[in-house]
């Protein structure tokens, strides 16, 4: 007499409330044990349910969309003798019934080679885990090693079962179909015992996993013909994910990401196992480009970049291999990660600083007053009164941090690379006790004695280049600050009056800016007002 028993969704994972994308039988359709019944879809893999038996399904309960957990009714199967259609059924047992061909003896047995099946309109693809060793003994359809795409990540089953004589490939090896995969050993596979007519076994395609999809029920025999033989990854192959593979995404999150230029690799995944959403792929992205010091290297960018090609330059001349000092090396990969992670607008202006050279030159002999104190006083009184070049972005990039201090950097070229010291509260310090800073900070940076604590917590900084020369560049914003003043050497000008050119003392300015945080606007309203500052310093008092 039949049975009715409930189907219900199995113990698949770290997986719970996953949708239903497709229904793969219908009432009244006769399954045989591991048959697909239908499909199930996370954000992170797609898994076919087989059929715990063979039977035939009487109900089925979920629809297409449904949102299922473990344990949740799919179907109803009747199975048993009195099912509807099961003495055909027991067909399925016909094949199990007629002799297998005779196994030759182990003198006989050849090792055979095991490549890459036709797998579909795929390519070049990837192996990123090898799943068996030399010695092993495996089963048929037991996974022998992982290969990606862009679109998914298969296991490649063997065709039968053996001992693993030699492998022939290695992780990172890019294989297609025909490639040698490794060197196997034939070995009968152990199977319950013979099955009586009358009663089916319990998983009659134990040595038939394929039947669902029309191959022939029974293997054919001989090293040729288990050579021919499709090996086609089943879905459930497909969504397998190993532990310790890196990276852990979804096809879905692996596109996503391949968009964004994101590498997945240096992502690091919230879901199960360790593997990467599409939540942890944006909020990557975002607190890179908001900090723009994610990572502390060039190489922890979301960008992939391609790399620069190695030239040979002794094929030219001789050549001497000098290596990068150590502060050039951090400041530089400092440089590169805030030039490609920060959106830079440069502001250009000029401000007449013939008054202020005048009485510069003016003041008594002490401590000499340059034009760096000057500007650092002019910069400290236009932050107070456009604080929005003294903020920085949060972590998310959400939301502005708006800073109670003034507290500015000086580039200080020195022999060993460029250092940025910090001058703290500038607004409260006048101009001699200014430049005495800038003196002692200068001769601590040349000598190699700053230490850590002199070097941040800056909130703006100012790169002057007067000294040297040149009439206009483009300073790097150093992240997370979101502006720095470039200053070039200021040269006489004529200049309209209204009524007559006069010759006037002019400062370039170069005002660089996080283009996130800071409008052209208000980069072209700062400049204006640090002009007005230094073309009259009597409105420092103001």
């Amino acid at each position: 007499m039949a049975t009715i028993e409930e189907i219900v969704l199995p113990d698949i994972g770290d997986f719970a409330n996953v949708k239903v994308i497709e229904i793969l039988v219908a009432p009244g359709d006769q399954v045989l044990a591991e048959q697909s019944l239908l499909t199930v879809e996370s954000d992170k893999a797609t898994i076919e349910i087989p059929a715990p038996r063979v039977g035939v399904i009487q109900e089925v309960i979920v629809r297409i969309g449904d949102k299922v957990s473990q344990g949740a009714r799919l179907m109803t199967l009747a199975v048993g003798e009195g099912a509807p259609d099961a003495t055909p059924a027991v067909v399925v047992d016909t094949p199990l019934a007629t002799p297998k061909p005779p196994v030759a003896p182990a003198a006989e047995v050849e090792i055979i080679s095991v490549i890459l099946p036709d797998i579909g309109d795929l390519s070049d693809l990837p192996v990123v885990e090898i799943l068996v060793a030399p010695g092993d003994r495996i089963t048929a359809n037991q996974s022998l090693l992982t290969l990606e795409t862009d679109k998914a990540t298969m296991e490649v089953p063997a065709p039968q079962a053996g001992i693993v004589e030699e492998i022939a490939v290695k992780i990172g090896d890019v294989l297609n179909p025909g490639d040698l995969l490794l060197m196997l050993r034939p070995v009968e596979q152990s199977t319950p015992a013979p099955v009586a007519p009358a009663k089916a076994p319990e998983n009659p395609l134990l040595e038939q996993p394929d039947q669902q999809n029309s191959t022939p029920p029974a293997r054919a025999h001989g090293e040729a013909e288990r050579r021919q033989a499709p090996v086609l990854p089943r879905p459930a192959d497909m969504t397998a994910i190993a532990t310790g593979r890196k990276p852990h995404a979804s096809p879905t999150v692996r596109r996503f990401a391949r968009e964004l230029g994101v590498d997945l690799a240096r992502v690091k995944g919230s879901g199960a196992k360790g593997r990467a959403t599409k939540a942890d792929v944006q909020g990557f992205v975002k607190k890179t480009l908001a900090q723009g010091n994610a990572g502390g290297a060039a190489a922890s960018l979301p960008f992939a970049f391609p790399a620069a090609p190695e030239v040979d330059y002794s094929r030219f001349g001789a050549i001497e291999l000098v290596d990068l000092s150590r502060i050039k090396k951090l400041s530089g990969r400092h440089l590169h990660r805030c030039w490609l992670t920060v959106p830079h607008v440069t502001q250009f202006d000029q401000a007449d600083i013939t008054e202020l050279e005048a009485f510069r030159k003016s003041q008594p002999d002490g401590v000499k007053l340059t034009l760096l104190a000057f500007l650092l006083k002019s910069v400290a009184v236009a932050l107070q009164r456009m604080p929005i070049l003294k903020a920085s972005l949060s972590g998310d990039g959400e939301q502005l941090v708006f800073k109670q201090f003034t507290h500015i950097g000086v580039a200080v070229d020195t022999p060993n690379g460029l250092l940025v010291p910090v001058v703290r509260d500038v607004d409260q310090k006048n101009l001699t006790a200014l430049a005495q800073e800038l003196v002692d900070l200068s001769a601590k940076a040349r000598d190699g004695k700053l230490a850590p604590a002199d070097l941040q917590g800056g909130c703006f900084s100012i790169s002057s280049l007067g000294g040297i020369g040149g009439t206009a560049f483009t300073p790097i914003v150093n992240a997370p600050e979101v502006a720095i003043l470039g200053v070039s050497r200021s040269a006489m000008q004529p200049v309209w009056n209204g009524a007559e050119f006069m010759p006037r003392l002019m400062l370039p300015l170069s005002l660089s800016y996080d283009h996130r945080v800071v409008d052209g606007a208000d980069g072209a309203r700062f400049t204006t007002l640090l002009a007005q500052l230094l073309g009259d310093i009597r409105r420092l008092l103001l």
